[in-house]
């Protein structure tokens, strides 16, 4: 099942009239709901699987946490997770995950516990927090990053594609 919003638009009879009367605005409101995937889920490539790619940022690195764009967190992430966990994290609770740095394919490293967290920001960002992978790695502003939600171990999935120059 696909994670997406329903936006109320439209106002009910009294929801007019109680806007009338207080002398304000209707504001449209967002609840996440569940619906029935018109397409099949994304095939993993497993040539290829890195279904989020990005450019290290400056800001990225000064607080240590990578922004995933809203549209890729719903397609390559969220799909995959159960609804009470999507809605903990639309809820802006902080969703402690475990997460695999291929360093090498053969000698993965995993990191997990508290200091490795999805959180949504204010502008419908998220963010994965984990410093120890920027400790480890030493990443730098231009290195270009995969990310991927792995369903069959329920983690995340990180490989450092190229470093920057």
């Amino acid at each position: 099942m696909k994670k997406t919003f329903y936006y109320d638009f439209i106002l009910s009879k009294a929801e007019e009239e109680a806007c009338k009367v207080n002398n304000t605005q209707h504001v449209v409101t967002q609840e996440l709901v569940e619906i029935r995937d018109l397409y099949t889920s994304p095939k993993i490539d497993l040539e290829n699987p890195w279904r989020i790619k990005k450019n290290i940022t400056h800001d990225e690195i000064l607080v240590g946490m990578l922004m995933i764009p809203f549209i890729q967190m719903f397609e390559y992430i969220l799909r995959y997770w159960t609804f009470d966990m999507a809605r903990s994290l639309e809820n802006e609770c902080r969703m402690c995950i475990d997460m695999w740095n291929l360093i090498k394919e053969n000698i993965p490293k995993k990191y997990e516990g508290v200091n490795v967290y999805l959180r949504k920001q204010y502008n419908d960002v998220f963010s994965l927090s984990c410093m120890e992978l920027f400790n480890s790695r030493r990443l730098g502003v231009g290195d270009e990053i995969g990310l991927n939600w792995d369903p069959r171990s329920s983690s995340l999935m990180f490989k450092l594609i190229s470093h920057r120059a």
